[in-house]
């Protein structure tokens, strides 16, 4: 008898270890599932800025272009005439000097810039600028540097622009 106990006993044993074995299994499995259910979708990318077109902003605006820092910020006042394509684009100063602009379009702004001018805040002194805006709260808003010819340590100036569309 002595040898029927002991076969009975291990075949006793690998049945539990068989069955502990499916339950670890079965634990790991619910686990796992568990935490799949439990975690959170991830959020969503946020859309990307709408993208602009130029007829969004073509017409006339009255701009007013403000330097950001320095002695004398008050403003500079022009018109933008703005069209639906890249050409036609035209600054007009109240001097009357018009400033032909290149233009073009990065997912919702303006990029811009115009060629060499007379400035129209140094006397004498000729200048090109360079900037973006885009269109916010129906206005137009950016920022434009303004690079001086030959004007020494105060060669660029940076302005803070905002345009109001006219009837």
């Amino acid at each position: 008898m002595p040898i029927t106990y002991r076969v009975a006993i291990a075949c006793s044993a690998a049945l539990i270890l068989a069955g502990c074995a499916k339950n670890d299994q079965a634990a790991k499995d619910s686990t796992a599932a568990a935490a799949a259910m439990a975690a959170p979708a991830p959020a969503p990318a946020p859309a990307p800025a709408p993208a602009l077109s130029l007829a969004d902003v073509a017409g006339k605006w009255k701009v007013s272009s403000t330097p950001e820092s320095g002695k004398d910020t008050t403003p500079t006042k022009y018109v933008l005439t703005a069209t639906a394509d890249t050409t036609g684009w035209m600054i007009t100063f109240p001097s009357g000097v018009k400033v032909p602009m290149h233009v073009t379009v990065s997912g919702d702004s303006v990029i811009e810039k115009t060629g060499i001018f007379p400035s129209q805040r140094k006397k004498g002194v000729k200048v090109m600028t360079e900037g973006s805006f885009k269109l916010q709260g129906g206005k137009l808003v950016g920022m434009t540097t303004a690079h001086y010819m030959k004007a020494g340590p105060d060669s660029v100036l940076r302005l803070r622009m905002e345009g109001t569309k006219m009837p």
